[in-house]
């Protein structure tokens, strides 16, 4: 299972007029801690990066699952309700997990998350969809990426 942790960076960033603006991005790296977290932020961050940059912030993401998607640009926040029965009293029982799908739109990431969830046996739904500030995503391993293909 992954542990998640969502990083935030500050730097001077170029803009497109050739001014530089102070910004601060959030990024998503698979770690065993927030050391690790901190030590894997610099060493992924640091190709992307001219200049100085210092890491702001860092706080455990909550994920159960992440869906990419090599169209996307932007990561999308899926809120996924899991319905199920007790037995015992008969009443309906609510889980509820956060996933990431990245997509190029809403509809796209809807559509990412149906396709990602294909073959799930549990009753669900989707009780609310959003775009997140997280600009990319480090996990350990390419391998670990779990691609969904939109048809």
């Amino acid at each position: 299972m992954n542990n998640w942790f969502q990083v935030k960076a500050t730097y001077e960033k170029k803009l497109e007029n050739g001014m530089q603006k102070k910004v601060t991005e959030s990024f998503l790296l698979d770690s065993l801690s927030f050391t690790e977290a901190e030590t894997r932020a610099v060493e992924e961050l640091r190709p992307y990066i001219n200049g100085e940059f210092v890491i702001a912030d860092i706080k455990r993401a909550k994920l159960s699952e992440l869906f990419f998607n090599d169209n996307g640009d932007r990561f999308f926040k899926a809120k996924v309700c899991f319905i199920t029965i007790d037995e015992k009293s008969g009443t309906e029982k609510k889980t509820v997990v956060q996933m990431l799908a990245q997509a190029s739109s809403l509809r796209e990431a809807l559509q990412v998350v149906y396709k990602g969830m294909e073959g799930t046996l549990a009753d669900y739904f989707i009780a609310s969809l959003s775009e997140t500030s997280i600009m990319d995503v480090f996990p350990y391993s390419e391998d670990e990426k779990k691609k969904v293909i939109l048809v």
